[in-house]
């Protein structure tokens, strides 16, 4: 298989994998934000040379898992919609984790550890911290209140985090198959 074909397939796993996540944990509270969308857009910073092109992986991988949802629960084969208001934030957060990718470049085991710890921790912060500001009603605009919504988040947060860090060594060993037809968890 050359190369093109390997970077498509590659590509198609992933989304897959998005897609899968979502339609599995999604609507169970206690599984939600278990996801590799965070482990994607870090991956796609760490290896992805051109600046732009490094921005389109977790855009696409996200944007098709929505729509495929969308297209679930307009079906009513799913309980929430993959396409909501605000939801643009999300598509800009993620982006910061591709921004962490860029700085941590990945060459070696602990910068992939750093960037699996601080990617989804700068989501949970920044994301939480729009919820917070968005919405008086249901958290009060007071640091007690933001502490609220933080605390309320905690469960994603954590999901969120051993997700990143589960699935970026098992995307940069896959890539590495897929590449070069090494098993190997490197980035260099």
């Amino acid at each position: 298989m050359k190369s093109n074909g390997r970077l498509i397939l590659f590509t198609l796993i992933l989304v897959v994998l998005a897609t899968a996540c979502k339609y599995l944990f999604g609507d169970n509270l206690a599984w939600s934000g278990f996801s590799p969308i965070i482990a994607i857009a870090l991956f796609s910073g760490m290896i992805i040379r051109q600046k732009d092109l490094s921005f389109m992986l977790p855009l696409l991988a996200l944007f098709i898992s929505d729509a495929a949802i969308q297209l679930l629960y307009e079906m009513n084969l799913f309980p929430y919609a993959g396409f909501y208001s605000g939801q643009w934030q999300n598509y800009l957060l993620l982006l910061s984790a591709t921004l962490i990718g860029w700085m941590m470049k990945g060459k070696s085991y602990g910068t992939l550890a750093a960037g699996g710890i601080l990617a989804p921790t700068v989501y949970f912060l920044v994301s939480n911290f729009l919820v917070w500001q968005a919405s008086e009603v249901m958290y009060p605009n007071s640091f007690s209140g933001l502490m609220t919504c933080y605390e309320a988040a905690l469960p994603f947060f954590r999901n969120s985090l051993i997700s990143t860090l589960l699935f970026l060594p098992v995307i940069v060993v896959l890539y590495n198959y897929l590449t070069r037809q090494k098993t190997a968890l490197k980035l260099a």
